[in-house]
């Protein structure tokens, strides 16, 4: 018998699926720490928050399932050094967050973001001023002021720093639009049907400067932590705007501000902070060239069922030998 310890404990409908995978399992969901701390003793596979105190006595663990796909509050030195294997939930929103990104390209290229603001005053204003509108007399036969303040997306090219599931799934959706699309990532090499080149991490600046919206969807490593900074957004065009769906830490807030203040990039979109919530008194919420969201553009009704399947999966992979299917990587957190 394989033994798996549950902690914390989880639902009684989940609990059922994971017992349905073999008869071969015994599940320990454990309801209080000191029943963990006692029953991590023997156990083969872990699933739920590990910690300092719960690794120390598990001779015989082989096998951890982090809840999270995000590793940076997870590892610790302890668990890189143990022999266990390690396993996160990476994979479960690709689609979700291409939308949100997709979502934040919109409100940019046609100035969605504004026209909310203006219809909460009753404001009829065409970006670009009303004289500047073809009237029904010449038509549209010239390029108009409000012509120019709209973007045409088939005419823009999109960067996306990660090329996984999430960044990939970016890309699909922006070469969908028509746009020119780059990506970089330190692993993938290509994009099938959409980039036959993803560059290595050492050309961000080729992609910095080449893309109208830059899309950041990498996880925090130590590799990533800070990697825009002033340079980084002086290598863009001061016409592009960024875009962090991936992890605050990335990206250092006070560069940010300063490069929106003094307009050396468009504009933000911005899920993720390197301080969350967001400080109230933080100037990035009154920028009209900025938006915010609060750090849900992964949130659907599909993702937690997605999150048992890997769960299964991965324990069907661990009890039949097979490679895991989100093996992650403890020395650098993914």
């Amino acid at each position: 018998m394989t033994k798996l310890l549950i902690y914390p404990a989880i639902d009684s409908k989940r609990l059922s699926r994971i017992q349905d995978v073999s008869d071969q399992l015994t599940i320990t969901n454990a309801n209080g720490l000191p029943e963990a701390l006692d029953e991590i003793k023997d156990a083969d596979a872990f699933f739920g928050k590990i910690t300092p105190e719960l690794l120390a006595p598990a001779v015989n663990l082989k096998w951890i399932q982090s809840p999270t796909a995000s590793l940076e509050h997870y590892v610790f030195p302890e668990l890189v050094e143990h022999p266990v294997q390690l396993t996160n939930m990476r994979g479960l929103f690709y689609d979700v967050i291409a939308d949100h990104v997709m979502g934040f390209v919109l409100c940019f290229a046609r100035n969605l973001h504004t026209y909310i603001r203006q219809q909460a005053e009753s404001n009829w204003q065409p970006i670009g001023g009303k004289a500047g509108k073809p009237d029904f007399v010449t038509g549209p036969g010239q390029v108009s002021q409000v012509d120019r303040s709209h973007i045409h997306l088939s005419d823009c090219s999109l960067g996306v720093i990660g090329a996984g599931s999430i960044g990939a799934e970016i890309c699909r959706r922006a070469a969908a639009f028509g746009m020119q699309v780059y990506a970089v990532d330190p692993i993938a090499t290509e994009i099938p049907g959409v980039v036959d080149e993803v560059w290595n991490v050492d050309r961000l600046n080729d992609l910095l400067a080449l893309s109208d919206f830059t899309v950041i969807a990498a996880p925090h490593t130590p590799q990533t932590e800070k990697l825009f900074r002033t340079a980084q957004f002086q290598q863009m065009k001061s016409s592009a705007y960024l875009i962090n769906i991936g992890r605050g830490a990335i990206v250092d807030l006070k560069d940010l501000t300063a490069a929106l203040q003094n307009g050396d990039i468009a504009g933000a979109a911005l899920d993720v902070f390197e301080i969350e919530p967001l400080p109230q008194e933080h100037p990035l919420w009154s920028m009209e060239n900025v938006i915010i969201t609060p750090h849900i553009a992964a949130a659907s009704t599909r993702v937690p069922e997605r999150h048992l399947e890997t769960l299964l999966e991965n324990l069907r992979c661990f009890l039949t030998n097979k490679p895991f299917i989100t093996l992650a990587d403890k020395q650098n957190w993914f």
